[in-house]
């Protein structure tokens, strides 16, 4: 179920495909795949998708998993892709996504992204088992690069 996406298409992007692009130990060959679509496609994001980053990052320096500078590398990088913010990610916190949340055993910030793709018809690139069984019960698509 869900509709099927072209090269040329959006998607949304969330935060654990984002980190295993940077995080060796959590790379894989979907995630590079999903990076390298994004020389035709467009990555969409809920406004969280920015914070989530940044925290990973920290804690990642803090587990001395990365540090200052190879994060600040990587943030250089995420600017020069095409990933668009969403703008009413917020407006849909309070009802929509705890609602998905709440149905589906998700966390408010993984159901945003889940929230955007409904809303949008679009397709959903994750790495999170979880959020992966929430998208195909609500009929959203798995991004297919």
């Amino acid at each position: 179920m869900g509709k099927k996406t072209t090269a040329s298409s959006e998607f949304v992007l969330d935060g654990s495909v984002t980190l295993a692009w940077f995080f060796e130990d959590e790379t894989s060959d979907y995630a590079e795949s999903v990076q390298n679509s994004l020389e035709k496609a467009t990555a969409v994001v809920p406004s969280l998708w920015r914070l989530e980053i940044a925290n990973a990052l920290v804690v990642g320096e803090r587990r001395k998993r990365s540090t200052e500078a190879k994060n600040a590398l990587f943030l250089s990088l995420l600017s020069t892709l095409p990933i668009s913010p969403d703008g009413e990610t917020w407006l849909r916190a309070w009802q929509e996504s705890m609602t998905l949340a709440r149905s589906h055993a998700l966390s408010v910030y993984d159901a945003a992204y889940l929230e955007l793709a409904l809303r949008r018809g679009l397709p959903l690139a994750t790495l999170d088992g979880p959020l992966q069984a929430a998208a195909k019960a609500v009929g959203v698509a798995a991004y297919s690069p």
